[in-house]
């Protein structure tokens, strides 16, 4: 998971892919942190992807750094407590003038039951359960 999470801090920014409705949605993210040796988002609740989440958890996420791509199909779950929100804020300063813990809004969600594929045109996958 250690491995993920570096590759996602590389690339900068992934993009998180939901289902509303029948249809997909993509849009970059950000947030990466592992809480309590799990692997975990952030977002806000008024956003649509929380809802797209809540209505139906199963993500996708890919990610590209040095010219190998990252792939993860994953199951969020959304942690509640104030603890976890926190530890995300601590890890991203720059959104605490948006975002505070205690403030109903922010949501971080664990990865469970994740795949991770790492890709690249010169290796064979490499495929990593978390």
């Amino acid at each position: 998971m250690k491995e993920i999470y570096d590759f996602l801090k590389k690339s900068g920014s992934y993009y998180l892919a939901t289902i509303d409705g029948d249809k997909p949605r993509v849009r970059p993210f950000g947030t990466v942190n592992i809480f309590e040796d799990k692997l975990y988002i952030q977002t806000g609740r008024m956003k649509d992807v929380s809802k797209q989440i809540k209505e139906n958890p199963n993500i996708e996420i890919c990610a590209a750094a040095d010219e190998k791509w990252l792939r993860i199909s994953a199951t969020a779950v959304e942690d509640d407590r104030i603890e976890a929100r926190q530890n995300m804020l601590d890890a991203y300063p720059q959104l605490q003038p948006v975002y505070k813990a205690d403030d109903g809004n922010t949501q971080v969600f664990y990865l469970k039951d994740a795949t991770a594929t790492i890709s690249s045109f010169t290796a064979d996958p490499q495929v990593i359960k978390f």
